[in-house]
């Protein structure tokens, strides 16, 4: 029987709601305020709204070209990380290959480094291979970070999918390649957009890798190039807030418009036949 929640629990969701969103809130509220308010008041609300602040990010720093920067490159990565770790996962865990386990624990050991520690080698090489500023430059090292990760997000998807049905597939003479196209990846794809939306999240947010590897200004991509907003002498807050705001909504509208598939490659994994 059902019970409905009471007065305690929309309460407590509330006030988790506005702690996670709170950050998101101030951003807002500061990149509205005239840049006199932001250092002499700690008002909530500003009674002169205005949005100078955003006129000023977009004018005063190239934004538009570091979210096309972003973009190209979290697109390109997700979708290399994403169709490399496709059939990667499928062969790891619908194949009869020896050592698979000792695989998948390589790949979540390769996903554990942290950047700082292998950043070293992949400037070397990046700048040996002459791909500094440039797109491909970014992609390379962003693929280190995002295909491990990738490959063992898909096996756990594919791991769910029943084997009676590539048995059957089998059966009626489809090749390995046929039945990961045709029933693996149909079956798979909640998980498959939950996968992609992450990579391209972690694509869009990345900093160091783009700090060191694109040092030119028309190549940097929005996190470096919004903390190059700040001066030597001063932090135009105002700018930094907006900028913020305005490469958030991007990620915002992403996320909005494929909730349910991310909701049910979430949820997908965790139901047992």
């Amino acid at each position: 029987m059902n019970k409905r929640a009471g007065a305690g629990f929309y309460i407590f969701l509330v006030i988790f709601v506005f702690l996670v969103m709170f950050p998101f809130i101030w951003v807002f509220l500061t990149s509205i305020k005239p840049v006199g308010e932001i250092f002499t008041s700690f008002k909530w609300f500003t009674s002169n709204p205005t949005t100078e602040s955003y006129e000023a990010a977009v004018t005063n720093r190239p934004l538009m070209r570091y979210m096309l920067n972003s973009f190209v490159v979290s697109t390109v990565t997700t979708v290399l990380a994403v169709g490399c770790a496709a059939f990667a996962a499928y062969a790891v865990t619908r194949l009869p290959i020896k050592g698979k386990g000792l695989f998948l624990g390589v790949v979540l050991a390769a996903s554990m480094f942290p950047q700082v520690a292998v950043i070293s080698p992949i400037f070397n090489i990046v700048t040996e291979l002459g791909l500094r500023n440039s797109y491909t430059g970014l992609v390379i090292p962003y693929m280190t970070i995002s295909l491990p990760l990738s490959i063992w997000i898909l096996s756990t998807f594919f791991q769910k999918i029943p084997f009676e049905l590539e048995e059957s597939a089998k059966l009626d003479g489809a090749s390995p390649f046929q039945t990961f196209r045709k029933i693996i990846l149909p079956l798979a794809t909640p998980g498959i957009f939950t996968t992609a939306i992450l990579v391209f999240i972690a694509a869009w947010n990345e900093y160091l890798f783009a700090l060191t590897i694109n040092s030119d200004d028309v190549w940097r991509t929005v996190p470096v190039g919004i903390s190059m907003y700040q001066s030597e002498y001063s932090v135009p807050w105002g700018d930094i807030s907006a900028a913020t705001v305005i490469v958030t909504i991007p990620i915002v509208i992403l996320v909005l418009i494929f909730q349910r598939r991310i909701v049910s490659g979430l949820t997908s994994g965790s139901v047992k036949e």
